[in-house]
């Protein structure tokens, strides 16, 4: 399944939500590659929306830490939102799960920035 992102601006934060699998050889650029556009064009609060994203492997893995440490890097704060179970499951296997801010719920992220 090909990866799509959309974004959308709420309350002054960036939503990206992302569709599909998270994978090598499914675009896992893309989102780097939006957040660097987002960052660019400053907006500093981005929350990650993976409702729609089942899969997920280490390359997918590497994207989320690359876009964090870059987010960071740039004084921006980023913010993973809906995570499904198994992306859910490979974070706390690997420990990232302490690392990432996850919210479960929009208005409470939006709120988590505030």
């Amino acid at each position: 399944m090909p990866l799509s992102i959309s974004t959308r601006i709420v309350d002054g934060v960036a939503v990206i939500d992302v569709f599909g699998q998270l994978t090598l050889g499914t675009g896992t650029s893309k989102v780097r590659d939006m957040v660097q556009e987002l960052l660019r064009d400053g907006h500093k609060k981005l929350l990650l929306n993976l409702a729609e994203v089942f899969h997920i492997d280490s390359s997918g893995i590497g994207e989320l830490v690359g876009c964090y440490t870059s987010t960071r890097n740039q004084g921006g704060e980023l913010k993973l939102l809906n995570l499904s179970k198994n992306v859910r499951n490979l974070l706390q296997v690997t420990r990232l799960y302490t690392v990432f801010d996850v919210q479960e719920e929009l208005q409470q992220a939006l709120k988590a920035y505030h």
